[in-house]
């Protein structure tokens, strides 16, 4: 198959371009600037953002265009400009509109689509893909609609899904902080397993929408997973959401939070989602020590900073303050 990855050169567009090549298909990867691509795949560089950024790549008819942007205008242009016999349009969880319920399905209500054709910032994202989606529903071919869970794995720059191995690989004392929520129901999606069913829904162009993360497991697993992969003696130190509130730690990503978590119980099922759908068409995902055993090993590489979690500095303060109030 001749495939065109609207992306390729960041963690889920990479990931795909190697599945792809690796099942024999011909892969062509369009970004902008000048990132690199997996070695035998071919790189066009070209900014979506032109009217004519696709003309490079218009002329030809490609079995499969997969696309990742959250920008509607961009992906109307696509739509517009490409040949193509299939679309693969990777969306997100976040098009839902509520999600105080685990495990909703594709059924479940939709926010409103983004009226314009671009988004300013990740405020509107849920909303900028559901009118990514309905582009890309309203052209002239067969489509796949992913609606992907949290994606991991090594390359996770956000480090949202290799904190907790790395914490417990590299403690800071006796004990790994963590929020006092062993219930809370995670579920991660590790983007080789991702990339790998992508590939395939290209290749049968399967015509739907689909749900695609990891099972719902609970967060104390997750905690007891990371601590054997890492091959820890440190103990989870459970902490209250309010007193770590009052300590200014956060929940999810950013500065100075604890990833995998939200403490508010209209997001207590934001990272699950019901893929019976798409594991009835192929989906297969791995269990959560093997993505955790390889995105340490990608975490204690990495050059980048991580874009959650707590420093070596901020755990400290956090177990300083709780020993003082304990005495």
């Amino acid at each position: 198959m001749e495939l065109l990855i609207l992306g390729g050169t960041a963690l889920l567009g990479r990931a795909v371009a190697h599945a792809a090549l690796d099942r024999g298909h011909a892969v062509t990867c369009l970004a902008r600037g000048s990132s690199s691509v997996p070695e035998g795949a071919a790189f066009i560089s070209a900014d979506r953002d032109d009217d004519d950024g696709l003309a490079s790549v218009s002329t030809r008819s490609w079995a499969a265009v997969i696309d990742v942007s959250r920008q509607p205008g961009q992906v109307r242009r696509a739509v517009r400009d490409l040949r193509t016999r299939h679309w693969v349009f990777i969306s997100s969880g976040n098009v839902y509109a509520d999600f105080s319920s685990i495990e909703q399905d594709e059924n479940a209500p939709l926010l409103p689509p983004l009226q314009g054709e671009v988004m300013e910032d990740m405020s509107t994202y849920g909303e900028a893909k559901v009118a990514c989606e309905g582009v890309v529903r309203a052209g002239d071919t067969s489509a796949t609609i992913v609606r992907s869970g949290l994606i991991g794995g090594p390359g996770d720059w956000s480090g949202r899904t290799g904190y907790w191995p790395w914490r417990f690989a590299h403690p800071t004392g006796d004990d790994v902080i963590v929020p006092d929520d062993p219930d809370f129901p995670c579920a991660i999606i590790d983007v080789r397993d991702l990339a790998s069913w992508v590939v395939t829904a290209a290749e049968q162009q399967l015509d739907a929408t689909f749900n695609a993360t990891g099972p719902t497991i609970p967060f104390h697993q997750v905690i007891a997973t990371a601590a054997q992969t890492a091959n820890s003696a440190a103990q989870p130190r459970a902490v209250p959401a309010v007193t770590l509130a009052e300590l200014e730690i956060g929940a999810w990503m950013g500065p100075a939070s604890l990833p995998l978590w939200i403490d508010d119980p209209a997001w207590r099922g934001f990272a699950t989602m019901n893929t019976d759908r798409a594991r009835a068409a192929g989906l297969v995902t791995r269990p959560l020590e093997d993505t955790l055993r390889d995105t340490l090993a990608y975490e204690n590489q990495r050059t980048e900073p991580r874009q959650a979690g707590l420093s070596d500095e901020q755990e400290q303060r956090v177990r300083a303050a709780l020993d003082r109030n304990r005495t």
